[in-house]
């Protein structure tokens, strides 16, 4: 785990605000008739309205074929995460759709004698919502998503563990019915890379009981859960995550800050203030 300087921290705090801000906006961009590819080129100028650039648009992993050409993730119903943005993928009515966005910003460098300070840190949040009437069992399905990822941010304390931030999402989730926790894809250490170490299930691992919370430590949450079951499948063009079983699915994240005294989420949306 990488724990985070006082000037990444304050960093974090300004970036995670203006991160909150882009993600409202493009929420409140996306109309029905749209396409997702409309949703990408907001996203892209939000970010780099606010003195940031996208995180995600040229991310490489082993796994995909090609580097992600988006700098917003929109996955739609089944679509778990990783969606990429087309032309031809249209906002329809009763649509469910995920946006999961990241920046890296920085302040303008500081020019010395000795070098150029860039105390650039990456921000990372995602949001679930519904375009025109929704189904019943749509809107519990998000509403347990999103309480589950304020259930996990709340075990994120000092001194508790990796493991009681799974416990949490997955305890809360339960006691709401029988949906499907994601297993295969999970939270994240964040700030100094779009990913980093330790990764953060939404199930309990004992085996990380032994990893504890500090302060300094940045990570990111985010509850994936589904209607039916937990599994999922990559799409053909390697980067989109379905539902194996074509079930409805949300996910939810924030990137949080890890204090003395509990945590602070910055990247809140100015709407859940």
């Amino acid at each position: 785990m990488l724990i985070k300087s006082p000037i990444d921290l304050k960093n974090l705090k300004t970036s995670g605000q203006l991160m909150g801000k882009v993600l409202e906006q493009l929420s409140a961009f996306c109309k029905i008739g749209m396409t997702t590819a409309a949703l990408d080129a907001e996203a892209e100028r939000l970010i780099l309205a606010c003195g940031g650039s996208p995180a995600f648009k040229g991310y490489h992993t082993g796994a995909a074929p090609a580097p992600f050409p988006a700098s917003v993730c929109v996955s739609l119903n089944d679509e778990l995460v990783h969606g990429i943005p087309s032309r031809e993928r249209i906002i329809k009515v009763g649509d469910v759709v995920s946006l999961d966005i990241g920046m890296k910003w920085a302040p303008k460098k500081i020019i010395s004698r000795k070098k150029n300070i860039d105390s650039g840190v990456f921000t990372d949040t995602a949001v679930t919502f519904i375009m025109g009437k929704p189904k019943s069992e749509a809107v519990k399905l998000l509403d347990v998503t999103r309480q589950s990822l304020e259930a996990g941010i709340k075990a994120a304390q000092p001194g508790s563990s990796v493991a009681a931030i799974g416990k949490a999402v997955e305890s809360y989730v339960k006691s709401q019915g029988n949906y499907g926790i994601v297993r295969d894809l999970v939270g994240h250490g964040v700030g100094h890379a779009v990913h980093e170490e330790p990764y953060i299930p939404n199930y309990y691992d004992p085996s990380l009981e032994n990893i504890k919370l500090v302060p300094g430590m940045v990570i990111a949450i985010e509850p994936m859960i589904a209607l039916g079951d937990w599994r999922v499948v990559t799409k053909p063009d390697g980067w989109t995550i379905k539902m194996k079983d074509n079930s409805l699915c949300a996910h939810f994240e924030h990137t949080l800050i890890i204090t003395n005294k509990g945590n602070i989420v910055v990247t809140r949306r100015p709407e859940e203030k």
